[in-house]
């Protein structure tokens, strides 16, 4: 059995309250976690090691609360795991945020919260994909936001490479992914081929997950995973958009509008690029960071400003049937009303407006079929699909053996499209 995880599919089988990497509260902003000292690396850790996460994020309202964070194991397709918390918690099973500190020089104020984890008082005893969930006041149904990330016990041998799709449709536009993994030292029971089950993420997008539970062919400890449910539409490289000074415009920036009481930053108008010529240059595969070059530190003394985004369709004509949205780390991934953009008749364009804080940003535009729910975003319009198109592919395995009540993640690899 082969299929991709589009992932608006899967949230029928989520509760509301378990909703991966999302805001419930409208006042938090610029949610970041990632890998201790390195603001580009998703966030990985090993079980059992020191390795260490970094959270930050920030709350416009500009007081103090308290937040507290807790974990959710979950399974490969991000469903609750079938466990209590005290099955893969050890220590304190929720941890008061105590590290904050109130923004200055800026004309937006907040409240900047920051944190490292696991805490040594609260660490993840089983690997597999965790929820980390943010709420106040130590009360579980005031829930702020949640982020994923993942604890990895390597126990077995994987390989990965890059290859051109055997469909004709994706040959020229596509990538596939071949996997391979070995459990000849992985000391686990498989009963069958399919309690071991591949996921792979292009960029780190779980929008896009490709989810296998049976391989192409297996011989023994070995199984092989190899045909197009492994492939992607390549896309193109990210558009980008310097945001680290709010004094001088950098080469995306049109103007900035700097008043008393905030600051507006028009983005010079963009077109489809379908159809035109590629080039490769260096990007951040749809990531942001947070960053500051006006001297001040990029996290309690950056500015907030509402960036406002202008697309030009051809001919200046609305694409039928089709809705566009801004794409990337910076609104989640996710083509929802505050990354929808509305076309202006008057102009002939699309327009749409985030509220963003100062640093890099990687951005694209994607359309989505308003024919329904369920609908993948596509670069096919707006960027196009260039096979050649660098891409991070980071493939992730799971076991679940006999009687066990949560998939467990045994392996992963990175492999470039370079």
């Amino acid at each position: 059995m082969k299929k991709f995880i589009a992932f608006a599919l899967l949230l029928p089988l989520i509760s509301s309250a378990q909703l991966p990497d999302h805001i419930y509260d409208p006042n938090i902003r610029t949610v970041k976690l990632l890998k201790y000292g390195d603001m580009y690396a998703y966030p990985i850790i090993a079980l059992n090691s020191n390795d260490q996460l970094e959270l930050h994020f920030d709350d416009l309202e500009g007081d103090v609360k308290n937040y507290y964070y807790t974990f959710q194991l979950c399974n490969a397709d991000w469903s609750p795991g079938n466990l209590q918390s005290f099955d893969y918690i050890k220590g304190f099973q929720t941890t008061r945020i105590t590290t904050y500190r109130y923004s200055s020089i800026s004309y937006t104020q907040y409240t900047h919260y920051q944190a490292s984890l696991p805490d040594r008082n609260s660490i993840p005893t089983r690997a597999g994909n965790y929820l980390l969930k943010v709420f106040r006041n130590n009360d579980t149904s005031a829930l702020a936001f949640t982020k994923r990330f993942l604890v990895v016990n390597n126990r077995v041998a994987v390989s990965a490479q890059i290859h051109q799709p055997f469909n004709s449709q994706l040959f020229r536009i596509g990538q596939r992914v071949q996997v391979g993994v070995s459990t000849a030292n992985a000391q686990i029971n498989v009963l069958s081929p399919q309690d071991i089950k591949v996921v792979v993420l292009q960029n780190n997008n779980w929008m896009t997950a490709a989810y296998l539970d049976r391989p192409t062919i297996y011989r023994g400890n070995y199984y092989e995973y190899s045909d197009d449910a492994l492939s992607f539409p390549a896309g193109r490289e990210w558009r980008w958009l310097d945001l680290r000074s709010v004094r001088l415009r950098s080469d995306r920036v049109q103007r900035i509008i700097d008043s008393t009481d905030k600051t507006e930053v028009y983005v010079i108008p963009d077109t489809e690029r379908q159809g035109e010529i590629y080039v490769y240059y260096r990007d951040l595969n749809g990531i942001y960071t947070i960053e500051n070059t006006d001297g001040n530190n990029p996290f309690w003394q950056s500015e907030y400003a509402s960036v406002h985004f202008t697309y030009v369709p051809p001919g200046r004509q609305p694409y039928a049937g089709k809705e566009i949205y801004i794409f990337g780390e910076l609104t989640n991934y996710t083509p929802d009303e505050s990354s929808r953009m509305t076309f202006n008749e008057e102009k002939g364009v699309y327009e749409g407006t985030l509220f963003l804080k100062q640093g890099y940003y990687n951005y694209s535009y994607v359309t989505v079929e308003n024919t329904g729910q369920g609908n993948r975003p596509s670069f096919a319009n707006t960027e196009g699909n260039y096979n050649s198109t660098e891409n991070n592919y980071t493939v992730l395995i799971y076991y679940r053996g006999f009687g066990a009540r949560a998939d467990e993640l045994i392996g992963m690899a990175e492999v470039n499209s370079l």
